[in-house]
């Protein structure tokens, strides 16, 4: 993982204008996107009867995701976790406070007793040969039990293809389809609890946004969520 946080080191300062360059065809920002992921989130947690109160951020660069998971889902702590020194320079000034903290990756110590792990487009940076050993972390970090919301662009969208085309530190990514990602998690750990899709429309067609909760089964949105449990 040291070579992604190479990548997001070169580009800690400029992370923000390359996103919003990358998604400027969709007409949203990158807040909206985080406030999607973060609401469906909540939305699927309620549905399982799920409350966690201790949260993980894995990958959450410069942190702007973690006081929004910590307040939508009204949990008591996060933290956050990165393998780039200068992305959590910025998370730290921004958004750190008592209930919010980030660590390095190397740095990170747990005790096993997080209740919820979240991570969005982390492991199309993440060497495929070291994807395992990512997972394990996130994995030792949960209580058995505990849920894991794993994030990633969906490779079958050419929407989203398009987009990582645009952005400057995607061009090296390696994306994961969700029948691999699934095989990932089953073998980290893991049991699937839902897959769902999110993100079909751009803002110019947003009149057609209340077709996504009932397509969401469709691997049709530009991103997708794997919510599942720790089981080992």
């Amino acid at each position: 993982m040291s070579d992604a946080g190479d990548l997001f080191d070169e580009y800690a300062a400029a992370y923000e204008g390359a996103l919003a360059n990358a998604i400027a065809p969709s007409g949203e920002s990158r807040e909206y996107f985080a406030e999607g992921r973060v609401a469906w989130l909540k939305r699927c947690l309620i549905a399982c009867g799920e409350k966690p109160r201790s949260l993980l951020d894995f990958g959450c660069g410069d942190g702007t995701t973690t006081p929004l998971l910590l307040a939508a889902l009204h949990a008591g702590t996060a933290v956050g976790i990165d393998v780039s020194g200068k992305s959590l320079a910025i998370a730290r000034k921004n958004h750190a406070t008592p209930q919010v903290r980030f660590e390095s990756i190397g740095e990170f110590q747990t005790s096993g007793e997080l209740d919820l792990a979240y991570c969005n487009g982390v492991f199309h940076h993440i060497a495929p040969v070291q994807r395992a050993e990512a997972l394990a972390l996130v994995n030792r970090a949960l209580r058995t039990g505990g849920l894991f919301s794993f994030w990633e662009n969906n490779p079958w969208s050419l929407a989203t293809r398009y987009v990582m085309s645009r952005c400057a530190f995607d061009r090296d990514a390696i994306m994961l389809t969700p029948p691999e990602a699934r095989r990932l998690l089953r073998k980290g750990g893991f049991e699937i609890l839902r897959t769902d899709y999110r993100f079909i429309f751009p803002r110019a067609l947003r009149a057609l946004r209340k077709i996504e909760d009932f397509v969401y089964r469709l691997p049709l949105g530009t991103q997708y969520q794997i919510l599942c449990r720790k089981t080992q």
